[in-house]
C-alpha cells in the first residue's frame, strides 16, 4: 500500500542520516503528513515515539562501535550527536543499562533494536462506529497549555490539566459558555509551526476575556464514537489510524484534531473522536 510505503522510505532516510540531525518536518514531508499527525501514527504504529526509536538505533549501532572499535568514547558520542559526554553516557545507560566505559571493557550483555518494517495487517474484528461530517468554520473559546513536540509526555500531563481544570472551577465555566454542538467538552491538539498547545475548550460564539479563542477552518470530520474510560479513548485514536485511516481512502487535513466528552466522567465516558480528513 501506498501509504505503508511512504512509512518505509521514512525509515530508509532515518537509517542514511542517524549520524546526523533528523528533522521530523522532513519525514513528515517524505510520509506526506503534518508532523503532529505522523508523530503519532508512529507512536500508534510503533508503540514507541520517533524520539526513543531513533535514539535506540543510535545507542544500538554506537554499541557496534564501541565493540568493534578503537575509537574514542567521545568521537563515538559526537558521531551519534551527542556534544556531551554525560549526555551520551545518559542516554547510552538508558536503553542498554551500563554505561560505555564499561561496555569497552567488554562482559556486557546489550541490547540490538532492529530497523522498523512497516507492513499491512488487519487487526481484529471490533466493529469501528463512525461518520462522514462536512462543517464550516467554529470558534472554541478555553484553556491553553503548551504541546510538547514528544507526545508521550502530552499524554502522562494532558490528564492532570483536566483534573486541575475540574478543582478550580474551569470546567464549569467553560459548561456555561457552550453554546452550540457539540454540546461537550472539547480537548484540542493545535500543531501548527511552533504553536503546539493543547485546549480545554467548548465551541461558543460568546466573548470571556478569561478564556483564549481558537478558529477551527472549515473542512471534513471523521468522527467515531465510543464509551468507556479516557484511556478507552486513546484506544480509539489508535485504532483509527491504524486500522480505519489507511484503508479509508482519505488521509489527514492538517487541522487540530478534537476529542469531544459528551460525558466526561473518567471512568465511564460518552465520547466522540474527530479526525480532520481530506480525500487522497
Amino acid at each position: 500500500m501506498e501509504w505503508i510505503e511512504r512509512l518505509n522510505k521514512v525509515i530508509e532516510y532515518i537509517e542514511e542520516h542517524l549520524t546526523e540531525k533528523i528533522n521530523y518536518d522532513q519525514l513528515a514531508q517524505i510520509a506526506d503528513c503534518p508532523t503532529y499527525h505522523f508523530q503519532k501514527t508512529f507512536l500508534y504504529m510503533t508503540n514507541m515515539s520517533l524520539n526513543e526509536y531513533i535514539r535506540k538505533r543510535r545507542m544500538s549501532l554506537a554499541a557496534v562501535d564501541l565493540q568493534t572499535s578503537q575509537t574514542k568514547i567521545i568521537d563515538i558520542a559526537l558521531k551519534y550527536g551527542y556534544e556531551s559526554p554525560t549526555a551520551f553516557n545518559r542516554a547510552f545507560q538508558s536503553v542498554h543499562g551500563y554505561a560505555p566505559s564499561l561496555v569497552r571493557k567488554g562482559n556486557c550483555s546489550l541490547k540490538s533494536y532492529p530497523t522498523v518494517k512497516f507492513t499491512f495487517s488487519i487487526e481484529g474484528n471490533e466493529a469501528l462506529n463512525y461518520k462522514i461530517l462536512k462543517k464550516e468554520s467554529f470558534r472554541i473559546i478555553g484553556k491553553s497549555y503548551p504541546l510538547s513536540k514528544e507526545l508521550t509526555e502530552n499524554f502522562k500531563h494532558i490528564p492532570s490539566r483536566w483534573d486541575e481544570s475540574l478543582a478550580d472551577g474551569t470546567l464549569v465555566q467553560l459548561s456555561q459558555l457552550m453554546d452550540q454542538d457539540p454540546y461537550a467538552l472539547l480537548g484540542v491538539s493545535i500543531h501548527y509551526l511552533d504553536d503546539w498547545r493543547y485546549m480545554i475548550a467548548v465551541k461558543s460564539e460568546k466573548i470571556n476575556n478569561a478564556f483564549d479563542d481558537y478558529l477551527i477552518p472549515a473542512t471534513t470530520w471523521a468522527v467515531f464514537s465510543g464509551q468507556g474510560s479516557n484511556t478507552s479513548l486513546q484506544e480509539l485514536e489508535r485504532r483509527v489510524i491504524i486500522e480505519w485511516l489507511p484503508t479509508s481512502g482519505y488521509q489527514y487535513a492538517n487541522i487540530p484534531d478534537i476529542e469531544v466528552y459528551i460525558k466526561a466522567d473518567p471512568n465511564a465516558a460518552i465520547y466522540e473522536y474527530w479526525l480532520p480528513v481530506i480525500k487522497k
